[in-house]
C-alpha cells in the first residue's frame, strides 16, 4: 500500500500533493456542501475531474436482456464476496469527501437489493452529495417508487427497448411489459421530470420501433435516449446488429424535419433534441461512433468491491480486499487516486472493443 501511496505521489505536482495531502488528513474541511472541492485524488493524467460515480448494488437481476446477459447465464459472485451494504456506504462516503456529487445504484437490477431504501437514504445524508440516481428496468417501480422518493430518491432511468409486449418478453426472456409502462407513468406523476428512458437500439429488433419512441415523447415528459449497442462478453455484438447515431438521426429527420437540437452539459454522455410541441425529448448516446471520452467523468465501483475507472477497460482494483484487510483511508486514497490517474484517455475503436476482455454488463452495472 504505501508503495502505491509514493507512486501515486511522484505523479503528481507539488501543489496537488499538498492539496491531497490536506484533503486526506482532514486539513481542509469536508463536512459541509459548501466545502467539499474536487480533489486532485479523482483527477486523471488528462485533467478530467471524476464527480460522478454509478454504484453496482447486485449482480442479481429478475430479467434475461440479450445484449446484457449471456444465454447461458453467468457466475455470480459468491455472497460473502460481494460488498456488504455497510461497506458500500463506507466507500461511497469516501468517494463524496473526495468531490463526488453524483452516485447511481444499477445492478444487476439495483431494487433486488433488499437494503435499498436504508441505501438511498444513508446516501442522501452524506454532505456534499447533491444527486442520487438510480437506473433500473422498471418491473417493480409501482411498489417501491413511493418509499425510494420518501428516501430521497433524485433522478430515475428506466431501461426499456421496446413498446411491444411480446418483443419485451423475447428480448428480457420475461414478462411485465406493462408493470414497467405503469412504473414509467407513476413516476411522471410522481414529479419525476423528464423521465429519462434508455433504449438499446438493435438492428433486426427494434429499429422498426424508433420513431414510436419519439412519438412516445408527445405526451409524457420523457427523455428518451437511444443507446448505440456495446460490446460485452457474450451479448453476441457484431456490427450488424449496430444502429448508429446518424442512422437513426437520418430515420427521425425525415419524419420530423423540424427536431431541434438542445444545449448539453460538459459531462452528458447524451446528445439531447426535442421536437417542438412534444412534452418530452430524445437522445443519443454514441459509445460506438462519437465517443465522449474526453469529459468523462465517471467511476464505477461493481458489486464485488472492484473500481472500473472506464465501462470499455478490463483494468480493475479492489477496494473490497482493502477494506477488509484494514487498509487505512490514507492507503485506500491512494489505490484510488494510482487508479484514476492511470484512466486512458479514451476506449479502443468500435471494432477492437468487441475483440478485449471484459466483464457480462450485468457483472460491471452499468
Amino acid at each position: 500500500m504505501h508503495l502505491l501511496r509514493r507512486k501515486f505521489w511522484g505523479l503528481t505536482s507539488k501543489s496537488l500533493q499538498k492539496a491531497w495531502f490536506r484533503s486526506s488528513v482532514g486539513v481542509a474541511p469536508l463536512n459541509t456542501m459548501e466545502s467539499v472541492a474536487p480533489s486532485p485524488i479523482l483527477k486523471d493524467s488528462f485533467g478530467r475531474q471524476h464527480t460522478y460515480l454509478r454504484i453496482s448494488l447486485t449482480e442479481r437481476c429478475n430479467l434475461r436482456c440479450q445484449y446484457c446477459m449471456p444465454e447461458d447465464g453467468v457466475d455470480l459472485t459468491k455472497k460473502q464476496d460481494l460488498l456488504t451494504s455497510d461497506e458500500m456506504l463506507k466507500l461511497a462516503e469516501l468517494f463524496v469527501k473526495q468531490g463526488v456529487t453524483k452516485i447511481r445504484l444499477t445492478g444487476g437490477e439495483p431494487t433486488v437489493n433488499k437494503d435499498i431504501i436504508r441505501i438511498v437514504e444513508s446516501l442522501k445524508s452524506l454532505p456534499g452529495l447533491e444527486v442520487v440516481a438510480i437506473t433500473t428496468n422498471g418491473l417493480v417501480l409501482t411498489r417501491m417508487l413511493v418509499p425510494l422518493q420518501r428516501a430521497g430518491l433524485d433522478i430515475v432511468n428506466v431501461s426499456l427497448d421496446t413498446l411491444q409486449p411480446l418483443k419485451y418478453q423475447k428480448i428480457t426472456r420475461r414478462k411485465g411489459w406493462n408493470k414497467v409502462i405503469a412504473g414509467i407513468d407513476l413516476a411522471i406523476q410522481l414529479g419525476y421530470r423528464p423521465l429519462k428512458l434508455n433504449v438499446v437500439a438493435m438492428k433486426g429488433f427494434n429499429d422498426d420501433e424508433i420513431l414510436d419512441f419519439v412519438e412516445f415523447t408527445r405526451d409524457r415528459n420523457v427523455d428518451v435516449r437511444f443507446i448505440e449497442y456495446m460490446p460485452f462478453t457474450g451479448n453476441k455484438w457484431d456490427t450488424e446488429k449496430m444502429i448508429s447515431f446518424k442512422e437513426m438521426m437520418s430515420a427521425i429527420q425525415e419524419r420530423y424535419p423540424d427536431v431541434t437540437p438542445l444545449d448539453n452539459h460538459p459531462n452528458d454522455t447524451s446528445k439531447a433534441f426535442k421536437i417542438p410541441g412534444y412534452e418530452g425529448q430524445i437522445g443519443f448516446i454514441t459509445s460506438m461512433t462519437q465517443h465522449f471520452c474526453g469529459s468523462c467523468n465517471r467511476l464505477r465501483l461493481m458489486a464485488d468491491g472492484s473500481l472500473k475507472v472506464c465501462l470499455f477497460g478490463n483494468s480493475e482494483i479492489s477496494l473490497r480486499d482493502a477494506l477488509r484487510n484494514n487498509c487505512s483511508e490514507d492507503d485506500l486514497l491512494a489505490m484510488i487516486g494510482a487508479a484514476v490517474f492511470r484512466k486512458k484517455k479514451q476506449h479502443a475503436g468500435m471494432l477492437d472493443l468487441a475483440h478485449l476482455p471484459n466483464r457480462p454488463m450485468i457483472l460491471i452495472g452499468g
